[in-house]
């Protein structure tokens, strides 16, 4: 049996777009003037194939890549960068252009909630029908069906149709489909992008213990200490080539440090869009140095802020803004609550408010660090928003020797690095004392 499961040649892959919006203008005009040419002119460039290059784009061209049974491999890169795109011709949704994909092993595929579930069939009828195109044993579906349900949460729903199902429910029933009936690959796009933390940590640990079985995973995903955490290797995507491919660490640290990433600002600009509830809205987050400037790389030895902008929408309520800061492993290094005396324990007026953390020199380690940012009402005890991966930053190390490493130049562990004041004591020999 070869040793590889997907073997990927020179993929490309070009969807067509429509006309440029000049053309697009020009060809409402003539359809109001002459409705009848328009559309004969429209059938004749169809037959004589006359099309402008602005028709067509390109979401990948000329990707290779091998992955061996086993391997766990995070498909990274900002949105359009072909993520998806790839993922859908590797589950056959989809042919490419130009290129071939070669699959060894049966695959189950999770590219968006739902998928593969017919919404007239309840839950139960949901798991046979995804077990047998799979191939799978009726016998060998209700050996896995009880481990399904329990892990999904669905018991009361299991003989509802799923087009009554939440969103939440879906997701959880097709996540326990796609990872419980063992495929020998599992593809898997923004699985963690619904649901609630407690779902997203079981689902890591699932998708671990899959790995942990020698099943191979493909993962696409924006959450970098997921991607680290679960995945040996990273491919990063950027306008539909590869950037780079090789270790997690390596390539992860190269997107946040980019600027291709999450950036160090971000900002809802449409209200609609904004995370919020009922008492506050998100307006932006942003990661500045102490002159005021927005930074994607800061320097160890200086205090970084991290800036939250807020809008409180009803008075009278006690609000805790509050972050948490997760490194490259995936590994939380602190969280940081809201300490302001000004408004500690005090209802906050209808507003715009500007809360920022300040994090001081010599503390962080050097390495990208994803932030989290969320706010909470003290009374009632409600969460507003809580938003993963909002913004991130890079932290760099000097070889001056002033910062924590001193005069040390290889590799420095953990996951702070703080600065701390060492006193040594001396006490000569006695036999020199004699002397």
């Amino acid at each position: 049996m070869s040793d590889i499961a997907v073997r990927i040649e020179s993929l490309s892959k070009r969807y067509r777009i429509g006309r440029s919006l000049q053309q697009n203008d020009q060809g409402l005009a003539s359809l109001v003037k002459s409705p009848f040419r328009a559309i004969a002119n429209g059938l004749r460039s169809q037959r004589q194939g006359t099309r402008d290059d602005n028709d067509t784009i390109w979401a990948l061209q000329d990707v290779s890549a091998e992955i061996r049974h086993g391997e766990v491999v995070g498909i990274i890169g900002r949105n359009g960068a072909g993520k998806s795109t790839l993922l859908k011709i590797l589950s056959r949704i989809t042919h490419p252009t130009l290129g071939s994909v070669e699959i060894h092993g049966r695959i189950s595929s999770l590219l968006e909630v739902g998928t593969g579930f017919h919404p007239e069939l309840t839950g139960r009828e949901n798991i046979y029908l995804n077990g047998a195109i799979l191939g799978m044993k009726r016998y060998e579906i209700r050996q896995k069906f009880d481990e399904i349900v329990a892990f999904a949460e669905v018991e009361k729903f299991i003989d509802t149709p799923v087009k009554r199902y939440s969103s939440g429910m879906y997701l959880r029933l097709a996540f326990a489909v796609s990872a419980h009936l063992e495929p020998e690959i599992l593809v898997l796009d923004e699985v963690l992008a619904v649901g609630d933390a407690r779902f997203q940590k079981r689902c890591l640990n699932k998708m671990h213990d899959v790995a942990q079985h020698g099943r191979t995973v493909l993962f696409v995903s924006h959450s970098m200490p997921a991607i680290t955490r679960l995945c040996n290797r990273v491919i990063l995507l950027e306008d539909g080539r590869v950037l780079r491919d090789g270790t997690a660490h390596d390539v992860v640290s190269a997107y946040l440090n980019s600027g291709l990433g999450t950036t160090a600002a971000r900002e809802w600009p449409d209200p609609t869009r904004a995370p919020q509830g009922e008492a506050a809205r998100l307006r932006a987050v942003r990661v500045r140095t102490p002159d005021g400037q927005i930074a994607e790389s800061v320097d160890i030895r200086r205090p970084v802020g991290i800036e939250m902008e807020y809008e409180v929408l009803q008075s009278g309520y006690v609000l805790s803004p509050y972050y948490a800061f997760y490194n490259e492993e995936g590994i939380q290094v602190f969280s940081a609550v809201d300490l302001d005396p000004a408004w500690r324990r005090r209802p906050r007026p209808a507003g715009v408010y500007m809360s920022t953390a300040w994090i001081p020199g010599n503390l962080l380690s050097e390495g990208a660090l994803s932030v989290y940012a969320g706010l909470d009402l003290m009374a009632p005890h409600t969460t507003q928003w809580w938003e993963r991966d909002v913004v991130a930053f890079q932290v760099i190390d000097t070889q001056e020797g002033d910062s924590a490493r001193g005069d040390w130049v290889d590799n420095w562990g953990g996951a702070v690095r703080p600065l701390l004041e060492w006193t040594t004591q001396f006490s000569p020999r006695e036999c020199e004392v004699s002397t």
